[in-house]
């Protein structure tokens, strides 16, 4: 595979002195006030009282702001990606790190993959922790999120303030993650020459792999965002396979169609079909949603509206060529 690359063609917005990431496409829109905003958060739960800060600055800051807000974390932390999720009933996918990694681990991929995490409109990452409470997170629109226990406000802005950021009333005058800004429009970022260019899915897939990340849902139940069960739905799964004798320079990306009532019962089914490819050998998921039944494929079209049973539908095996390239949605802010 090749590395990955952003693209040339881009000219970054720049409106009244305010960088925005390449990801962003700006034409007329009113720019933020640079700072910080700050806001008390009353204990819920398990979560301490807590203090949380959202930093925004132009982008020729933001390294800035993101690496003195890391070194808050402490040795342990548990990574967090959210992007905007192609799911039919689900607008944003969130990954959490089944377990903790250390704090050198995350930051090494982070290095890794920063140029493009800070230029990509559909990705925000981030880490947080327990003992103690500490979140530090990117959006997409790659305002720094800072939540830290209430002892601690005090060291925090006095490392904003010496990066020359004084706390504001508001930054942006609207959310622009849940209210699209007029005047602007999402972009893609990396170069896609051919169909071995790497994509911000096998960024994901990367991600998910090197932090041991998980998608946050339920995975015994199927609901969309209001908490509706859906009962049986279309799911599509792209699966990586190497090949079943070994040979290193030999691999497939393997489509399945099928209806489920879970992503646990889905992935069932995935084993299913894996058994019907016995030249081909799991390695891992490389993509797993739900889709409307009106987006299924042609060769689906006659499936009807509603099965009554889990159910294989449909399985292409591509041993050569990319999985089919679909649209992510724009990410949206973590509550």
């Amino acid at each position: 595979m090749r590395d990955f690359r952003l693209r040339t063609d881009l000219t970054r917005s720049v409106v009244k002195g305010y960088a925005l990431p390449l990801g962003i496409e700006a034409s007329e829109m009113e720019p933020p006030v640079q700072g910080y905003t700050l806001a008390y958060n009353e204990a819920e739960e398990d979560e301490p009282d807590s203090y949380a800060f959202h930093v925004v600055v132009s982008h020729e800051r933001l390294r800035a702001v993101i690496r003195a807000a890391f070194d808050l974390l402490p040795d342990e932390v548990v990574p967090i990606v959210e992007i905007g999720s192609r799911d039919a009933y689900r607008a944003v996918d969130v990954f959490l790190g089944e377990e903790a990694v250390s704090r050198a681990h995350f930051l090494a991929v982070w290095h890794a993959f920063e140029s493009i995490i800070l230029e990509d409109a559909s990705l925000g990452v981030g880490a947080n922790s327990e003992e103690p409470f500490i979140e530090v997170f990117v959006d997409s629109w790659k305002g720094v999120a800072i939540h830290v226990p209430i002892d601690m406000r005090d060291r925090v802005e006095e490392v904003l303030h010496g990066l020359g950021l004084d706390e504001v009333p508001e930054t942006w005058a609207d959310d622009p993650e849940s209210d699209p800004l007029p005047g602007t429009a999402i972009r893609d970022v990396l170069e896609l020459v051919d169909e071995q260019s790497p994509d911000i899915d096998e960024l994901l897939l990367q991600l998910r792999e090197l932090w041991g990340l998980e998608l946050n849902v339920d995975p015994e139940t199927n609901l969309d965002e209001a908490g509706r069960n859906l009962g049986l739905t279309l799911w599509h799964a792209v699966v990586v396979a190497e090949s079943a004798d070994g040979d290193p320079d030999r691999g497939a990306y393997i489509s399945i169609w099928a209806s489920a009532s879970s992503m646990t019962e889905m992935e069932e089914l995935i084993e299913h079909a894996m058994e019907e490819c016995p030249d081909w050998s799991f390695q891992s998921v490389y993509s797993l949603d739900r889709v409307a039944f009106d987006e299924r494929p042609e060769p689906l079209v006659d499936l009807p509206p509603r099965s009554r049973e889990p159910k294989v539908h449909l399985v292409e095996v591509d041993s050569w060529g990319e999985p089919p390239r679909q649209g992510r949605g724009k990410g949206a802010a973590r509550g």
